[in-house]
């Protein structure tokens, strides 16, 4: 069983920045990939980026490709997503997830991730 958490959500300006983290609990944090999602009011939820476990391997959305940063510390339990040159269309409520599993790939599908956080708001403003 992982548990997730989100924060480091908020209120930035068009092209500012922000850090999300997501705290994983139990002591197997490194037998997971973790991912980013996020969902816009109205919208269906979207892949932002995955890491795999030992942090090799990283998969990033058409969308952020150049501009988000997904890694992860394994002695801190926690995965962080770098966001940067941030769009008003970057709004959404952001989530956390881990897949079970240590291989060399990742997963942009919802239904292959375990377990969920309960997510944390980002809203840019124009």
């Amino acid at each position: 069983q992982v548990q997730l958490v989100e924060s480091g959500g908020g209120l930035v300006q068009a092209g500012g920045s922000l850090r999300l983290s997501c705290a994983a609990s139990g002591r197997t944090f490194s037998s997971y990939a973790m991912a980013w999602f996020r969902q816009a009011p109205g919208k269906e939820r979207e892949f932002v980026a995955a890491i795999n476990w030992n942090g090799l391997t990283t998969y990033y959305g058409d969308s952020v490709k150049g501009r988000f940063t997904i890694s992860r510390d394994n002695i801190k339990n926690t995965v962080y997503l770098q966001m940067n040159s941030m769009k008003p269309e970057d709004t959404a409520v952001y989530y956390c997830a881990a897949d079970y599993g240590v291989g060399w790939t990742v997963s942009d599908k919802q239904g292959d991730y375990d377990y969920w956080g309960q997510g944390t708001q980002v809203t840019v403003s124009p």
